[in-house]
């Protein structure tokens, strides 16, 4: 009812289902919705939240950019501080060196005038009461061998001497009036004056120590003429003799190489045998007559010879099955007899017959053989010992590698010899106007290309500063092969560090760290240049090529000291940046003038002689830079001359080469088509590779053993065709490239570029590891065996070599300490790990030792095994191989041998590095006692340990207890230098007497004559009176022919002779001499002049000598006093 009355009112009932699903469809529309808006929200919440993050992160990058701003700014401050203060620092250096330099000016003109003071005391003028100085020696210091330089005193170096590896160098060379203080004043110094004795220090001074005239390029060549008559004695010499002398040789680090042609091919070797004849050590004449016989005798006996031992075995007896005519001698080897006896003036000829010749065999030849060779190495001869009875000397020298300087000796000698050739006058003036500049003067630089004449002209340079400044201290270092041991830094430092300092003092060992080395030269440098009276002058040719110089040679930036000048050439491509502002002297090629003069020479010295044509064609090729290069010139000129191609396939292929590699390959070509057969040119091919795969070069004698089909006359005129073509040189007895362009060619040649290096290396890897097998243990296989394995990256090979303790030994003791540190870090070792890989390689070798021999080979290791640990730094690790060392020569030998002394030394050193001054002292005095019994107390042994305990004393600051040891120190090496002089100095006096007698066989002139006083002085100095009068008697008589009888010079060599005379005690004849040097200076020199005291003074001793002319000296020594007075006035007035 009710419904109906909703319907009748007029409303609709609504349909229920139909809303229910609207219902439905607007609730599911509107879930969406309210997700879409919560998802909304949130979304709107995060980007809200990355627009903040946004903004605090580009916040933190704008900090982050003003900080490294700040920081650049900061950097970019810093830099400029740095440059400002470096400059400031220089300025200031400058600054010290300007007056550093005007104060030894002052210093010097003091120094002078000190001088000539003394010089009135040396005189025995006393200007000052003598009671006031408690001085022996007139308030002269003398620094000895081994003591104490005021240098060290203050450790201004910052190292300490090495008391375990004393070195004693050469002593300061000091004029007559400190003669009391190197010997007694009757000695001969005392009577040299003053200008005599400068001239013959300054020739020393041009001398390098230590290398013996008589050796070719650290060879010796025993040159042996023979026949086929004598060739079974010759067979008899090489099988018997030859082995043995060449391991002599070896074991004083030299060569020994048989030199023989066969007669039957002598004829074809002409060139080489003379060759060869003038390069012999020895020659010996296996004596049956011929004509190729003939013609080497004439050579070797007849016109040189003094200048070897000779040794002539010479068939006078029969021999089983021979005809009787065979014993007489036929008459034309009777007058080649008589010939040869006529020109041996000398008695250096050594006959033996052929019965005495086979009973030598064993014995009695052998010893006359290494009396030769002992002679020729400059050795003290004993006639005692067999060849390999010779005890090796151990003078613990770990700073000297001769081999090293005799490179540097040949290397500029060459350089002279090939600078003729060049006309380097207008680049020498420049190069003295550079030299001449006011300091403070930077390092000079000459450039040029590779082969533009660097080395030539520095070498012509240096010869001339010698000739015409001899106060001048040259130091100079010519570079190799870029990986030979001439570019190492630390052995080109060490080397001029020591060759710096043998010049001031003898001085305990430098250190042997390489880092020290390095630091302390340009400190070294700076300090004694305040001390030199002249310039320094130190050239380091091609510094390019030295390993790493930029960062090794950093001194050379700084200011220099004032008097000490540098000189180094470079190529121009690899010249650092850094230095090319230095002032540079640059080589240009040769101009077409040059060009020919060169060419026209070498064909005139060849009788060649180009046509026209010729000379135009070469004319038109040589106009580039490349091709007017001074080495290409002269390589071209050789070419031409020495090929064995005709003339015009010559020209024709030169032309063709448009550099010196294509050029130097061409010659190569030349050599091999003039060689007869395959197996010649194989073998020179695999020559030339072995030389450019090895470290420092092959030796001749190594040739012939690693190629046994090779003949030494093959061998030798291979080389000598090598050699006249430029390619190959000899240096130190080892075959080298001469020039790097030479190595290139062969590279490019016959090795693809150098990509076959390695098969060449193992061939001479074998070839030493040999000879390590057989104990043959040498400064070569020391020097080419390991580092061929560190080139070949064989570690554990290169560590077996390094465990062969003698080869560890013999590149210590050489100096090549560095070397030694470079292979163990490349294997991979640290101090420690390498001190216990040796200590247990020792015990190793030690239970092989039986024999006294062997023994005294192992205390000889222990030692160099402890000085080298306490050179590393292993002061504790180095006690105990020291201690074995000395128990096994007190064991083996005996407690009081000298040996033993050389241990406890060695031990004492280590003390005093520990400071353990008590232990250092027991030591000292124990070693000092040793030596005093078994030489005497007036030894140079004892001498040195005075000097170790003086310095001992010194650090604890007894120094009355240091002054008297040292004293007594002075004492006895004045007496052993009258007794026997230090053989370091007496081996440059007698080189230097060498070269100067080959100077006075010209005409009469002044400059001979004053070359002969100059010889006949330094005779005199070496006690060999006999000598010395023979050339100051030819001196004088040259110079009264040539500047008369009444010139000062004249009385200079009648004053020589005087003093000569006076020291063998024949005053008769020295008293006329001195009457008339006197008279002579009183008509020509002024009346205050110092000579004319020192003659009266002289005079007046020698009358104060014979009593009835005693009134008459002491008239004369009142007259010197007045002379001497006078001249002391005028000096005040000065």
């Amino acid at each position: 009812m009710s419904n109906q009355r909703y319907r009748n009112e007029g409303h609709c009932v609504p349909n229920l289902p139909h809303f229910s699903r609207k219902y439905r469809y607007c609730w599911s529309n509107i879930t969406p919705s309210q997700v879409k808006v919560v998802k909304t929200d949130s979304y709107l919440s995060k980007s809200t939240e990355v627009l903040a993050l946004q903004k605090t992160y580009q916040k933190i990058l704008r900090e982050k950019e003003s900080a490294l701003e700040a920081k650049y700014q900061a950097m970019e401050r810093a830099a400029t501080f740095e440059h400002d203060r470096d400059k400031v620092k220089r300025q200031f250096k400058i600054f010290r060196e300007t007056k550093e330099k005007e104060i030894q000016d002052l210093l010097r003109a003091k120094r002078d005038l000190e001088s000539k003071l003394q010089q009135l005391q040396a005189q025995g003028i006393q200007i000052y009461d003598p009671a006031d100085s408690d001085s022996d020696d007139n308030g002269t210091t003398v620094t000895t061998a081994g003591t104490q330089c005021e240098y060290w005193s203050g450790g201004v170096l910052g190292s300490e001497p090495s008391l375990g590896s004393m070195m004693q160098l050469q002593q300061t060379h000091r004029g007559p009036e400190f003669a009391h203080s190197l010997i007694d004043v009757e000695g001969p110094f005392a009577n040299v004056s003053r200008d005599d004795w400068d001239a013959a220090v300054a020739s020393l001074l041009q001398v390098s120590p230590r290398v013996s005239q008589a050796l070719w390029s650290n060879t010796i060549r025993c040159y042996l003429i023979y026949t086929q008559e004598t060739r079974a004695e010759m067979q008899t010499f090489i099988q018997t003799h030859s082995l043995r002398l060449q391991r002599f040789c070896e074991g004083l680090g030299h060569f020994y190489l048989n030199v023989s042609f066969p007669e039957e091919k002598a004829a074809l070797y002409a060139a080489e045998r003379r060759q060869e004849i003038e390069r012999s050590s020895v020659c010996v004449l296996l004596l049956k007559s011929s004509v190729c016989v003939v013609e080497d005798v004439e050579e070797a006996f007849v016109k040189t010879p003094d200048s070897r031992p000779l040794l002539l075995y010479l068939r006078t007896g029969d021999r089983k099955g021979e005809k009787e005519e065979v014993s007489t001698l036929s008459p034309s080897t009777r007058d080649l007899l008589e010939r040869v006896n006529k020109a041996d003036k000398s008695a250096k000829l050594k006959v033996i017959s052929n019965d005495s010749f086979k009973n030598s065999t064993e014995k009695t030849f052998l010893q006359d053989f290494s009396l030769f060779l002992q002679e020729l190495l400059g050795l003290e001869l004993e006639e005692s010992g067999g060849v390999e009875e010779r005890e090796e000397e151990d003078s613990g020298d770990m700073l000297w590698d001769l081999h090293d300087e005799q490179e540097q000796i040949e290397a500029f000698q060459q350089a002279c010899s090939a600078a003729s050739r060049f006309s380097f006058q207008k680049y020498v003036d420049q190069l003295n106007d550079m030299v001449a500049a006011p300091p403070p003067t930077p390092p000079l630089l000459v450039s040029g290309a590779p082969g533009s004449g660097k080395s030539l002209l520095l070498a012509k340079w240096i010869e001339l500063q010698q000739k015409h400044s001899p106060n001048t201290l040259i130091l100079y270092h010519f570079t190799g092969h870029p990986l030979s041991t001439s570019t190492d830094p630390v052995l080109i430092i060490k080397r001029l560090t020591v060759k710096l300092l043998q010049h001031f003092w003898s001085i305990s060992g430098l250190s042997m760290d390489p880092s020290k080395i390095l630091e302390e030269f340009p400190r070294w440098l700076e300090r004694l240049s305040a001390r030199h009276h002249g310039n320094i002058i130190i050239i380091i040719d091609s510094i390019d090529q030295i390993q790493n110089a930029e960062r090794h040679m950093k001194w050379l930036i700084d200011p220099l000291p004032a008097n000490v000048r540098v000189l180094v050439s470079v190529n121009v491509e690899t010249c650092p940046q850094a230095w090319r502002l230095w002032p540079t002297l640059h080589l240009d090629p040769l101009n077409p003038r040059e060009v020919k003069s060169v060419i026209s020479t070498e064909c005139v010295n060849s009788d060649i002689k180009l046509t026209k044509d010729q000379e135009k064609k070469l004319e038109r090729h040589c106009r580039s830079a490349a091709t007017c290069n001074a080495l290409y010139i002269t390589l071209l000129a050789r070419l031409i001359t020495q090929s064995s191609w005709t003339l015009e396939r010559t020209l024709q292929q030169c032309a063709l080469c448009q550099d010196t590699i294509s050029l130097y390959r061409l010659g190569l070509k030349v050599v091999l088509d003039s060689l007869g057969t395959d197996q010649e040119k194989h073998i020179m091919k695999e020559l030339l590779c072995l030389v450019c795969a090895s470290h420092n070069g092959i030796s001749e004698s190594e040739a012939l053993e690693l190629f046994p089909d090779l003949s030494f006359p093959a061998l030798t005129s291979l080389l000598h065709n090598l050699e006249r073509l430029l390619i190959i040189t000899y240096t130190c007895g080892l075959i080298r490239f001469q020039h790097p362009q030479a190595c290139e060619a062969v590279n490019q040649e016959f090795l693809d570029g150098g990509k076959c290096h390695g098969s060449y290396r193992e061939k001479i890897i074998r070839f030493f590891s040999e000879q390590l097998k057989q104990d043959r243990v040498t400064w070569r296989v020391a020097d080419e065996l390991p580092w061929l394995l560190q080139q070949q990256e064989d570690q554990s090979k290169l560590q077996m070599s390094l465990l062969n303790l003698f080869v560890s030994q013999n590149l210590y003791k050489r100096g090549h300490f560095s070397e030694l540190l470079t292979y163990w870090q490349f294997v991979g070792k640290d101090k420690c790990s390498m001190a216990t890989e040796y200590f247990d390689s020792l015990k190793e070798f030690e239970k092989t030792c039986e024999s006294e021999q062997s023994m005294s080979q192992l205390a000889n290791l222990y030692e160099t095994l402890g000085c080298f640990l306490k050179d590393l730094g292993l002061l504790s690790q180095a006690v105990a191989p020291l201690q074995r060392s000395l128990e096994i020569r007190e064991t083996a030998l005996d407690p009081d041998h000298p040996s033993v002394a050389q241990s406890l030394h060695q031990l004492a050193g280590v003390y005093v590095h520990w400071r353990k001054f008590g232990n250092a002292e027991q030591l000292y005095k124990q070693a000092m006692e040793i030596c005093e019994n078994a030489y005497g107390p007036e030894h140079s042994t004892v001498a040195r340990e005075l000097d170790s305990l003086s310095l001992l004393y010194q650090k604890q600051n007894k120094y009355e207890q240091a002054e008297k040891l040292r004293k007594r120190s002075v004492k006895i090496r004045q007496k052993t230098a009258r007794q026997k002089g230090h053989m370091y100095d007496f081996a440059l006096l007698k080189r230097r007497a060498l070269q100067l007698e080959e100077l006075t066989l010209g005409k009469d002139s002044a400059d001979c004559a004053k070359t002969l006083n100059e010889l006949g002085v330094l005779y005199y100095l070496q006690n060999n009176l006999d000598a010395a009068k023979m050339f100051l008697t030819r001196s004088l008589e040259m110079r009264q022919r040539v500047l008369g009888p009444d010139h000062t010079d004249c009385a200079q060599s009648l004053n020589n002779l005087a003093a000569l005379h006076s020291e063998r005690k024949e005053y008769e004849s020295a008293e006329e001499l001195y009457e008339r040097t006197l008279d002579i200076r009183k008509r020509a020199l002024a009346p205050d002049h110092p000579s004319l005291a020192y003659t009266l003074k002289h005079l007046a001793m020698l009358y104060k000598r014979r009593v009835r002319n005693y009134r008459k000296g002491l008239q004369l020594s009142s007259s010197a006093e007045h002379v001497a007075i006078k001249w002391q006035l005028c000096i005040h007035s000065f």
